[in-house]
C-alpha cells in the first residue's frame, strides 16, 4: 500500500553506520540520547517509505505540460513548511513512463536535499518530484504533519547532514540512516494538530490578504487604466458604483485622451522618490542599532506587501550617512535592482540601501503609488539599463508618466483603498505573532519537553 513504510525506492548504497546527532528529534543513526517515557528513537525508514524523484528529459517537450504536478526546488523554496496543491511545472504520463519519476500520494513529505538544502513541503494531491528531494510516504505509525514539523525544527541540523565540494547535498546513505524521536501516535496527533491550527490560521490570513490585494488592484485598473466609470457615463451604461462616487467622474474625455480635468504627470512630481545607500560595513558604530535598514533581500521572501522587520539595523550614526534618511511609516519600498519589482509598505521608520527606492506621499496616498508600481512592473523592466544586472535608475523612475485624477476622485480612491492597506498590515502583524508562537512551541513539542497535558493547555491558550 502507498501508505506503508516498505522498502525504500531509491536504490544505491545502504544506510551509513555513523551517527550525526540533531538538536531535537532527528539524527543520522540512533544517537541513544534519553527521551520522554513512551518515546523511542525509531529508524525513519521503518515507519515511512523513502522515495526520490527524477526530471523527465527537457529534450522531449511532449513529456511536459500535462496534469501531473512536478515539484522542483523553486516550489519548495517559495512554499517552505506548507501544503502545496500546484507547482510551477507539470509533467504527464509520458514523462513519468520515460523517466525514473514516480507519482507519489497526497501527504507525502518532501525535503530538498541538494542546491537549496532543508526546504520542506507536503503534497496536497498526488505529485512527482525532481531528484533534488527526499520524499517520505508515511505509514499509519507516523503522522505526516508530525514528520513535517520535525524536519522544520531540525533545519540547522539537516544542513550538517549535507556534504559535497561543488554544492551541499544530503546523500542517500545518510537519509536511509535517519532516526526520529517518535512518540505514540496519539501524542503525534496532538502535537501536529496544535501546530497545524496555527499554520492553518496563517494560511487563511494569507489567502485573505491575497484577495484584498486583488480587489485593490482591480479597482485601480478600473478607475485609472481602463477608465470604466468615465466610459460608463459617456456610453450611458449602468456601472455598479455608488451614485455619489460615480458623480465624481467626468462624463467626457479631454483632448489629451484622459478623462476631462485629469492630467499626465511625472511620477516623481506626484511622489517624493528617495535614494538609499549602504554605510561602511567596516564602521561598526553604524550598525546594530534600533533603526531598520531595508534591502531587496528583505522584500524577496514576503508573501504580502508588508515589511515588518529587516535583516539588518542601523544606529543613529548609521542613519545619518544614509541618503534616504528614515522614511516614514506608510512609505512604499520598491527594489530597483537585483531584482527589479519587489514592492512593500514600510510599517516602521526605515532607511534603504542603493538597490531600493523609497516612495513618500505628498497629496496622494501612497496606496496609489503601491498599485501604480504593481501595474507598471513590466514598464520598469523594459526601461531598465545596466551591463552587469538590470537596474532602473531613480531618475528614470521619477520621469515615468502617471495619470493624475481630480482631487475628489483621488480622495475617494484613498477612502476605498487605505482601509485595505490597513487590513493587510494587520494581517501581516497577526501572522508574524502566530509564527513566533509556533516557532517557540515547535522545538519543545517535537523534543518532548512539553507533554500531552502541557500541549493541551497550550492549545487552549492558542
Amino acid at each position: 500500500m502507498a501508505g506503508e513504510a516498505g522498502a525504500t525506492q531509491t536504490g544505491g548504497r545502504p544506510a551509513t553506520g555513523g551517527t550525526i546527532k540533531g538538536r531535537y528529534g532527528l539524527s543520522v543513526g540512533n544517537p541513544g540520547t534519553p527521551l520522554p517515557d513512551g518515546w523511542t528513537w525509531t529508524a525513519l525508514s521503518s515507519v515511512a517509505r523513502l522515495e526520490t524523484g527524477h526530471t523527465p528529459s527537457r529534450k522531449h517537450p511532449e513529456w511536459w505540460g500535462g496534469e501531473i504536478p512536478w515539484i522542483g526546488i523553486r516550489d519548495a523554496t517559495s512554499n517552505h513548511g506548507r501544503i502545496i496543491y500546484g507547482t510551477r511545472e507539470y509533467t504527464n504520463q509520458l514523462g513519468i513512463e520515460n523517466s525514473s519519476a514516480r507519482i507519489l500520494p497526497a501527504n507525502t513529505v518532501c525535503l530538498s536535499r541538494t542546491a537549496s538544502v532543508g526546504y520542506v513541503v507536503v503534497m496536497g494531491v498526488p505529485m512527482a518530484t525532481s531528484q533534488d528531494f527526499l520524499n517520505w510516504v508515511c505509514s499509519a505509525r507516523l503522522n505526516h504533519h508530525f514528520l513535517k514539523y520535525v524536519l522544520l525544527a531540525e533545519k540547522d541540523a539537516i544542513l550538517q547532514y549535507a556534504s559535497g565540494t561543488t554544492h551541499q547535498t544530503i546523500y542517500f546513505p545518510e537519509a536511509k540512516a535517519f532516526h526520529i524521536a517518535l512518540p505514540p501516535v496519539r501524542e503525534q496527533n496532538i502535537i501536529a494538530n496544535l501546530l497545524n491550527s496555527l499554520d492553518d490560521k496563517i494560511e487563511r490570513n494569507r489567502r485573505m490578504a491575497a484577495t484584498l490585494q486583488e480587489i485593490a488592484q482591480a479597482l485601480f485598473k478600473s478607475w485609472f487604466v481602463d477608465f470604466d466609470p468615465v466610459h460608463a457615463k459617456v456610453d450611458r451604461r449602468i456601472l455598479s458604483l455608488p451614485a455619489a462616487t460615480l458623480a465624481l467622474f467626468p462624463d467626457r474625455f479631454g483632448e489629451n485622451g484622459l478623462p476631462e480635468g485629469w492630467r499626465e504627470s511625472a511620477f516623481g512630481d506626484v511622489f517624493d522618490i528617495r535614494n538609499g545607500n549602504t554605510p561602511s560595513t567596516e564602521e561598526l558604530r553604524y550598525w546594530g542599532g534600533e533603526h531598520q535598514w531595508a534591502t531587496p533581500k528583505d522584500l524577496s521572501p514576503l508573501v504580502s506587501p508588508v515589511l515588518l522587520n529587516t535583516d539588518r539595523t542601523l544606529s543613529d550614526q548609521g542613519v545619518a550617512v544614509v541618503n534616504s534618511g528614515l522614511l516614514p511609516p506608510g512609505s512604499v519600498l520598491l527594489s530597483t535592482r537585483a531584482p527589479i519589482g519587489y514592492i512593500a509598505f514600510a510599517t516602521r521608520p526605515v532607511a534603504i540601501n542603493q538597490g531600493m527606492a523609497g516612495i513618500v506621499g505628498k497629496e496622494i496616498s501612497t496606496a496609489h503609488a503601491w498599485l501604480w508600481c504593481i501595474a507598471n512592473n513590466d514598464v520598469f523592466l523594459s526601461v531598465a539599463g545596466g551591463s552587469t544586472f538590470p537596474e532602473i535608475s531613480k531618475g528614470t523612475l521619477r520621469r515615468l508618466p502617471m495619470v493624475v485624477p481630480s482631487d475628489d476622485v483621488s480622495r475617494s480612491f484613498s477612502a476605498s483603498v487605505d482601509p485595505i492597506v490597513e487590513r493587510l498590515i494587520a494581517l501581516a502583524e497577526e501572522n508574524d505573532n502566530l509564527a513566533l508562537l509556533r516557532d517557540s512551541l515547535l522545538p519543545r513539542l517535537i523534543s518532548g519537553e512539553l507533554r500531552i497535558k502541557d500541549i493541551e493547555a497550550q492549545g487552549e491558550a492558542a
